[in-house]
């Protein structure tokens, strides 16, 4: 189903599915296995231009559109999610950050270094105790008597943080006061070389995404410049909802590519398994799971090129876009369980790349806001009703 896309759009996504076919898909397994974050495969990624792929090309990106980025990150995400979770970390919550809310000079320094993949980048908002309360940060900033400023907390859950050269770090300045904590969180752009209390940690013992480099984060009086802000100090939060808005996106593509693996191993597996006498795929109940996976996968896709559509055309998605992260990721739980069932005890095992879909899929509906959250947010549009106020 191509929804209309354009010659070159169906040409990119060609070129990324072959490149996922290849590069990607084969070394998934083994990385999970390792609990290895792939190095060598980032860097191909970056060669093909799919980190910073909306960024525009005088930044060194490729000045892509929504849609087709999101046709991007689902066929990478096809092929293995840590791998599209790097371009989604590095992309959405960094770059277009950085794009959005940096100075021309802060743009000139770090977007050409992110978009090559020689520098990579972590978004630092959630904190041990702060997780969707984002305006809610323990994590403190200084200000010092050159302006500077000194940084001091923890972060949590921080993708790719054990190798970011670039962390977005949020933080409160106390300048909103206590009646108004929001106004005084601020995003601080840091660079770890050089920064003895920059300390990440890997964090182990995760259910899925063993491919992915997850950080917890000490800061011990970082350092930050008195031109490190992304914005003003206060417009933390506003920082925060925007680059998530943006991470829902990839997110919720990404998933896309998931329900469509999933359910491409299942016909294969449920065409070549036999059981009395003939192939599952003649069983009512097993074509059922593998039509209900075909119909989530297709909705899924559509409420994602909606929100891609909106975005490209300057128009406000954030509901649409919280529509597409929260039904994506729930198909995908559902197109990786039900990929299981058709597999029956070998999908049990890591023999075949379902078992991973399961454990990978889990996470989506946690990060850049949790599928109740999403929820929220589609109440709020409808009702003009804050419940979190």
């Amino acid at each position: 189903m191509d929804f209309d896309l354009t010659d070159e759009q169906r040409m990119i996504k060609d070129t990324a599915r072959t490149f996922s076919d290849r590069e990607v898909a084969p070394r998934a397994t083994r990385n999970a296995r390792e609990h290895h974050f792939d190095l060598e495969l980032v860097g191909k990624i970056a060669e093909q231009g799919y980190l910073g792929a909306i960024v525009p090309r005088e930044y060194g990106g490729a000045g892509l559109d929504y849609i087709t980025y999101g046709i991007l990150a689902e066929e990478i995400g096809r092929g293995c999610s840590a791998m599209r979770t790097v371009i989604s970390v590095q992309t959405s919550l960094v770059c277009s950050t950085i794009l959005k809310w940096g100075t021309e000079e802060q743009k000139q320094r770090y977007l050409p270094l992110l978009c090559s993949g020689d520098w990579l980048g972590c978004f630092g908002l959630t904190e041990p105790d702060t997780g969707s309360d984002a305006a809610n940060q323990k994590t403190r900033a200084t200000r010092q008597d050159d302006g500077s400023w000194r940084i001091n907390g923890s972060k949590m859950w921080i993708s790719m943080g054990n190798h970011a050269k670039l962390a977005l770090i949020f933080a409160q300045t106390g300048m909103g006061g206590a009646e108004s904590p929001h106004k005084g969180v601020a995003c601080f752009l840091v660079e770890t070389e050089d920064q003895s209390g920059y300390q990440p940690s890997e964090i182990h013992g995760k259910m899925g995404l063993h491919a992915s480099d997850t950080a917890q984060i000490g800061l011990d009086d970082v350092v930050a410049g008195p031109d490190a802000i992304l914005g003003q100090v206060g417009d933390g939060f506003k920082v925060a909802m925007t680059a998530l808005d943006s991470g829902r996106y990839s997110v919720a593509a990404g998933c896309v590519g998931l329900c469509e693996a999933s359910l491409d191993a299942s016909v294969a597996y449920a065409k070549e398994r036999t059981q009395f006498g003939r192939p599952i795929a003649a069983f009512q109940l097993v074509q059922e799971m593998l039509a209900d996976m075909k119909v989530r996968t297709d909705a899924a896709r559509l409420l994602v090129y909606r929100a891609g559509m909106l975005k490209d055309q300057g128009r406000p998605s954030t509901t649409e876009t919280s529509i597409a992260k929260y039904y994506a990721t729930e198909a995908a739980c559902w197109c990786a369980d039900r990929a299981i069932q058709v597999h029956g005890g070998s999908g049990y095992v890591d023999d075949h790349p379902v078992e991973r879909y399961f454990r990978d899929a889990r996470v989506t509906t946690l990060y850049e806001g949790t599928s109740q959250i999403q929820k929220l947010i589609i109440g709020r549009s409808l009702t003009g009703i804050n419940a979190l106020a």
